[in-house]
């Protein structure tokens, strides 16, 4: 039980949400249903990882964390989720190299 990774010492409300309304996610875990999701037995996956989502509300969560409520449009879910849960996905979230030109002349 000492190998437990604990977040009791982060206060993520003293800066702003990381994400935004509207804005493009992706889950970087899968998450299974803890027993708050009606409906669905417990352990059930919820989302999976990768899937793409859209944040369509911010809350608090004990008065240390953002909760974003995002919304999964392959699995039809809502699902609350913290920030180490999510990436942003949106325009510039996976910026590729872009490919150098071909050099001309060398032998």
């Amino acid at each position: 039980m000492s190998n437990i990774v604990r977040d009791h010492d982060v206060v993520e409300l003293s800066e702003p949400p990381c994400f935004s309304f509207g804005e493009k996610v992706r889950a970087n875990r899968s998450v299974r249903n803890d027993g708050t999701y009606p409906g669905k037995e417990i352990g059930e996956v919820l989302v999976r990882k990768g899937e793409i989502g859209y944040v369509v509300s911010i809350g608090t969560f004990l008065q240390q964390f953002y909760i974003y409520g995002v919304a999964f449009l392959e699995s039809g879910y809502r699902v609350g989720m913290k920030r180490k849960e999510l990436d942003s996905a949106g325009a510039g979230a996976e910026v590729d190299d872009p490919p150098l030109p071909e050099e001309e002349g060398i032998s």
